[in-house]
């Protein structure tokens, strides 16, 4: 009977109880690392294929005339963006730099206490896209922190963006239904 207990652990004992709190602990601690890899991991390949993307913008596209992709309806087309999304703010780029790092250190600090898989991918998204888009600022031209960002997806009657610019779009949507389901980023659901 002593030796089915220990297999089997009874919550009446001190020991069981304790063997299973230690158990729950062990069995978060990897969860919420797995969770912060997948943050990264996907950060780190936003930001590698907007960085790509963008070399390759500069090297072959930039004053050149736009590739048709789908007839007029989207073109790749090299502008340098100084502004905000949309070309709003101009002026205002080194405020654009020191928002798009405040981002990043939020979405770093948040990363401690993140256990879900969704928030994950959504702050990876957005750490991709702030860090795509800081770069340009801080090592592009005109200078340090002043850096116009690399555009080149142009739909027709739209605004032309880059792919750290649709990592941070679909990173907020993404954020925005999570929490219109009422999970919270250490994995716990609330209901209003």
């Amino acid at each position: 009977m002593a030796e089915a207990e220990r297999i089997i652990g009874t919550p009446d004992t001190p020991e069981a109880a304790g063997a299973e709190h230690a158990k729950d602990t062990e069995a978060e601690r990897p969860r919420g690392r797995r969770r912060i890899a997948v943050l990264f991991g996907v950060a780190v390949f936003a930001y590698a294929l907007d960085l790509v993307s963008k070399m390759i913008v500069v090297a072959k596209l930039e004053h050149h005339p736009p590739i048709e992709i789908i007839g007029d309806w989207l073109k790749f087309e090299a502008i340098r963006n100084a502004g905000a999304a949309f070309g709003f703010g101009e002026a205002f780029t080194v405020i654009f730099t020191v928002i798009a790092a405040a981002v990043i250190v939020v979405i770093a600090r948040l990363a401690r206490k993140l256990y879900s898989l969704p928030w994950a991918i959504a702050l990876g998204l957005l750490l991709g896209g702030a860090l795509g888009n800081l770069t340009d600022r801080i090592f592009r031209s005109p200078g340090v922190f002043e850096g116009a960002v690399v555009d080149f997806i142009a739909p027709k009657h739209f605004a032309v963006f880059n792919l750290a610019d649709s990592a941070i779009v679909c990173g907020g949507i993404l954020i925005v239904l999570l929490s219109f389901r009422g999970l919270d980023p250490d994995g716990t659901v609330h209901k209003d």
